[in-house]
């Protein structure tokens, strides 16, 4: 039973088989001019302005990446480099992924100015730091749409309409809600925007770029004119042709999927918190339909995770990105928890390939893990 949807999901078999097409026969490349070159093109166009159309976007806005990471370095990087070091002013929120907060690090030691923004318990911006620091001259503002840890859910059309009120532009990481929630950059009001295809049932290693025509940036990778001048490198047109066809499934399957999600994870919640404390880490009604995010006193998350696997139950501790860490989550000390409590979370991630049946075994099998872990923990008897 796989329930670790938000590490990423698995290829639909009809975007694979759309791919194949473009691995064995059409395989020129879209820079030639030659008949596969040209079949190459008009796929790759084809397919950006599928996704496009799915987000009320222009194709020429969209920018494909190897990976969402890219995309994030590219916007951040991008705009940081074309502003300059005196005029750059960027502002993230504390539960951004690692490859946003990562990457704001790394240019706060070249000497770029970087703020910052502190959430509530439940993951929410709070809202009075942010009118503080916009008033700071800031020129971008980014802020996780769907948190990958805890699912929380953000106001991003109240955010941007704040960020455009004091002159700054607001960009948006929606890896994890992309293609489970209806996004109109057009009516939400955002200025650019992080996508990719393996979070929404579409292959790995490739991502893309939303960009507004007014938000200029300066490209990371540089060679050929692909991407509009903004991303060297010969496109990956199995890979995108892959992304276009997921984005056609969710549009058409999107809605009945998130309300049959919606009833299992709240069936997953109620039975996991009958279990002696035992808590929510979200909000209860601001987040993604897919996602459980529970903590347990006096375990270790990891060691359920892995009691979990032996019984047949793919979960995770938290980020895939982070689970070689030894540190807590950055996102559960952002919320308030103690390091102790953040390192008993668990999260369950559902996807369009589980059944209610799924949901009850795992629910059951939570329970006597559970147990069986603090029959034996140290932490248990320490309490």
């Amino acid at each position: 039973m796989y329930l670790d949807n938000a590490a990423t999901t698995p290829t639909d078999p009809r975007v694979l088989e759309a791919m194949l097409q473009y691995f064995a026969d059409s395989y020129g490349n879209a820079s030639s001019m030659n008949s596969f070159g040209k079949d190459a093109k008009e796929a790759l166009e084809e397919s950006r302005r599928k996704i496009a159309d799915f987000m009320n976007a222009d194709p020429e806005e969209l920018i494909f990446t190897g990976s969402a990471t890219e995309a994030n370095n590219l916007i951040l990087k991008g705009h940081a480099f074309g502003a300059g070091k005196r005029h750059c002013h960027i502002a993230v929120s504390t539960i951004d992924h690692d490859c946003v907060l990562n990457t704001v690090k790394w240019l706060e030691k070249q000497g770029f100015r970087i703020s910052y923004l502190p959430v509530d318990s439940y993951g929410l911006l709070r809202i009075d730091p942010l009118q503080k620091v916009l008033e700071e001259d800031v020129t971008l503002v980014s802020v996780v749409h769907g948190n990958n840890e805890i699912g929380t859910v953000q106001n991003i059309k109240k955010i941007a309409k704040m960020c455009h009120e004091n002159g700054s532009f607001f960009h948006t990481d929606a890896v994890q809600s992309f293609g489970k929630l209806p996004i109109d950059v057009e009516l939400i009001g955002i200025d650019s925007m992080t996508i990719n295809a393996h979070k929404m049932y579409g292959p790995k290693g490739v991502g893309a770029l939303y960009i507004d025509r007014t938000l200029k940036i300066t490209p990371l990778i540089h060679g050929g004119s692909h991407e509009f001048g903004k991303r060297a490198g010969t496109e990956n047109i199995p890979s995108i042709v892959g992304f276009a066809k997921a984005v056609e499934l969710r549009e058409r399957e999107m809605d009945a999927e998130g309300v049959r999600l919606c009833r299992l994870r709240d069936r997953l919640i109620r039975a996991a918190l009958e279990i002696e404390d035992t808590y929510l880490n979200v909000h209860p009604t601001k987040r993604l339909p897919n996602n459980v995010s529970l903590r347990f006193s006096h375990l270790e998350g990891e060691a359920i995770v892995l009691d979990l696997d032996a019984e047949g139950i793919a979960a995770s501790s938290g980020s895939a990105c982070s689970t070689k860490s030894n540190d807590p989550s950055h996102v559960l000390l952002a919320i308030g928890l103690r390091p102790q409590e953040a390192r008993g979370s668990l999260r369950l991630s559902l996807g369009k390939k589980n059944s209610a049946e799924e949901i009850e075994f795992t629910a059951q099998q939570l329970a006597k893990v559970v147990e069986r872990l603090r029959g034996i923990s140290p932490l248990t008897h320490l309490s």
